[in-house]
């Protein structure tokens, strides 16, 4: 018989199922693909990626990179895969998809302590649980997750970005390069399309008026049909971002800086970033790239892109519902049910946002179940680590205005630093405040 119920295979589902059973728990992990697809996923691989193959900045001064060292300092079996799976993607952590997917759910089939259930799990279990069933959890369990919190859920609406076969790229036109001359020009970790001023406000003209996909019934938004504001700010679809002003891509996810066009010596005027999506390079997806347009009109659209006018799709991008939970309402900073303290919650459910921030919650998530097992006290990690800023956000922030929260130093308390400290600067000292926290409350309870 199982000491403990892990519902949802994906990241911090597996990290979670991990993470217990590593301390000595038998552990049910329940995924129910293949046996009920989510319309997101595309195998039945354990952790699969579905949004993009980056888990964001490896920079120790950036927010992301200092999470990333918490939890190699916590042991994380997901991260440690996702760097033996990395992909060359500059000063960020990028994987083959398929290959992290493989070994993720390699080690937790081979873990002695650990059963994968495929089936669906319908409601809330009466024994020890840790929901970690994700965004797109299955109408069944959110009904029971509604009916335990009393409350209809917070949601809002994500979009995944199109991936092109790399033989199709007009390179050309197209080149390879990092930004600010991180990598040698002809071998740099991006290939960059470049647009001339013309070039880019045709193509967004085309944007804004290209033909989107009608949301399925049960991704209705609020009563009233979608509004940008139901969109997650951190991952808006393109033609959304299009929308609220002619530049707004060239000052967002299109913006030029430390490129240079090997043609003309010069800035371009706006930039489309295409990363390596796939270990054998014959994949890349289209940095920043969410959309929702139908997917004739992607194919239009997108093949307006310099360098991309005869690219080849092996995916196109779509939009899908996340919900998650009022969890300010409903969490403690353990990660525990306020008024249950053997159901934990874990991933983007709980209202984190992220790879990262996933595969976190799900660490922190087992590693509490499994002191509840034994009788341990539970871990609330410092405010000034990323994980316990995390946590503490996603249960104390004001509901009203409540959205999804990736690692960001903003969330962590002020820290003092030289008045002409640079960004830079100011990450680092915010890296070292939080390693050091950590580890002192890690020596404090054993």
């Amino acid at each position: 018989m199982a000491h403990l119920i892990v519902v949802g295979g994906g990241l911090a589902g597996s990290e979670a199922a991990w993470q217990a059973a590593e301390r000595g728990l038998k552990v049910a992990l329940y995924e129910m693909r293949p046996v009920l697809s989510t319309g997101a996923h595309q195998t039945a691989d354990l952790a699969e990626l579905v949004c993009s193959n980056s888990l964001g900045s490896n920079l120790p001064d950036r927010a992301s990179g200092v999470l990333k060292n918490e939890l190699r300092r916590l042991g994380s079996m997901l991260l440690q895969c996702a760097e033996a799976a990395a992909l060359p993607a500059g000063g960020a952590l990028a994987v083959d998809r398929e290959g992290f997917a493989r070994l993720v759910t390699e080690k937790i089939q081979n873990h002695p302590n650990i059963q994968v259930i495929r089936e669906e799990v319908k409601e809330i279990p009466q024994a020890p649980v840790i929901i970690a069933s994700g965004p797109l959890t299955s109408e069944s369990l959110s009904r029971s997750i509604a009916a335990l919190s009393g409350d209809e859920h917070l949601f809002f609406f994500d979009a995944i970005a199109p991936i092109v076969h790399a033989a199709s790229i007009n390179m050309q036109i197209a080149f390879r390069a990092s930004r600010y001359g991180t990598g040698e020009q002809d071998e740099g970790d991006y290939i960059n399309c470049p647009f001339t001023k013309d070039e880019y406000y045709s193509f967004v003209a085309a944007l804004e008026t290209a033909e989107r996909i009608e949301l399925r019934s049960f991704e209705e938004a609020i009563r009233t049909g979608v509004k940008a504001g139901h969109f997650f700010e951190g991952c808006l679809p393109v033609e959304i971002i299009a929308e609220r002003g002619v530049d707004s891509l060239a000052f967002g996810p299109m913006r030029p800086v430390g490129l240079r066009d090997p043609r003309t010596g010069r800035r371009p005027y706006a930039i489309v970033q295409l990363r390596q999506d796939n270990l054998a390079g014959s994949l890349y997806n289209l940095v920043g790239f969410q959309t929702n347009l139908k997917y004739p009109e992607q194919k239009r659209v997108f093949r307006m892109i310099p360098g991309l006018e005869n690219a080849e799709f092996e995916r196109y991008g779509q939009m899908h519902r996340n919900t998650f939970i009022a969890a300010p309402k409903l969490l403690r900073p353990t990660l525990q049910h306020i008024s249950r303290e053997d159901l934990f919650f874990a991933g983007q459910l709980t209202g984190v946002e992220g790879y990262m921030g996933n595969i976190a919650t799900g660490l922190l998530a087992g590693l509490n179940a499994a002191r509840l097992y034994h009788n341990e006290a539970l871990l609330t990690l410092p405010k000034e680590t990323m994980l316990g800023a995390l946590a503490h956000y996603v249960t104390h922030a004001a509901l009203k205005d409540f959205q999804p929260m990736k690692a960001n130093f903003g969330i962590l308390p002020p820290i003092e630093v030289d008045g002409k400290s640079g960004k830079r600067q100011r990450g680092q000292a915010h890296a070292e405040r939080a390693l050091l926290a950590l580890e002192t409350y890690l020596n404090e309870h054993h």
